[in-house]
């Protein structure tokens, strides 16, 4: 990520700020743009903003700088208050973790320090969160089965989300996760027992390649349905 981006996030972290002050304890980027994943065009600028206080009133003075940030097209930053982030470990450990291993400090300290996750914690998130989406997904690929274009845009939407979920799934078996999609579904596959072929049509459109489109009740799609079938069995029958 760098020019345009790299400006529009400066500017977004002095109006915070300005607007804040004490009252801003960091501004993190965190997510593809800090993976080294970012595709211009599909990818979005993550921001995670801890405050002293998250309180409605609170955050009226930067109410107009978060309104500006997603009209332009950007996902409303993540925001918590500071008790209520050192308390969120047990509750989003996939997500802690993710940030921790990607991210860049736009403003403020570091606020992963001290945080610690647990093996436990990490696994009951994994499972609940891997058995959601699986239904969500299976539900919509039998809406879009019958038009190739719908499945595509389906493998599509889900695919970041099921990356997380590979990511959490090789910190569960105590490996850390390449940052690159090809690499991080190779391992996970290995590590959980999963076709990797089904994860290549749609890792090579995140990263931005031309490939064919998908036809009505593609093998392509099956494949990837039944793949997170399989992870989520996997991730059921790990003890911690």
């Amino acid at each position: 990520m760098a020019g345009k981006n790299d400006r529009d996030l400066e500017r977004f972290a002095e109006r915070l700020e300005s607007a804040l002050g004490a009252d801003l304890i960091a501004a993190i980027l965190y997510g593809s743009a800090a993976r080294g994943t970012y595709v211009k065009g599909r990818s979005d600028l993550n921001v995670l903003i801890i405050l002293r206080d998250a309180s409605a009133d609170a955050l009226k003075p930067a109410a107009a700088i978060l309104a500006d940030w997603t009209k332009s097209g950007e996902p409303a930053p993540l925001v918590f208050g500071e008790a209520e982030w050192k308390a969120s470990a047990d509750v989003f450990p996939i997500e802690i973790e993710d940030m921790r291993e990607a991210h860049r400090l736009v403003r403020g300290r570091d606020v992963f320090a001290g945080l610690t996750t647990t093996r436990a914690d990490l696994r009951r998130e994994l499972e609940r969160e891997v058995r959601g989406k699986l239904l969500r997904l299976r539900t919509e690929y039998a809406s879009a089965a019958p038009s190739g274009k719908a499945l595509g845009r389906l493998l599509v939407a889900s695919a970041s989300t099921f990356l997380t979920l590979l990511r959490a799934t090789l910190r569960l078996a105590g490996q850390t996760p390449p940052s690159q999609p090809a690499a991080l579904v190779k391992a996970a596959a290995t590590v959980a027992g999963l076709d990797d072929t089904a994860f290549e049509w749609v890792v090579a459109r995140l990263e931005g390649k031309a490939m064919r489109t998908l036809e009505a009740f593609d093998p392509a799609a099956a494949r990837y349905v039944d793949a997170i079938e399989r992870l989520a069995r996997f991730v059921d029958e790990t003890r911690v």
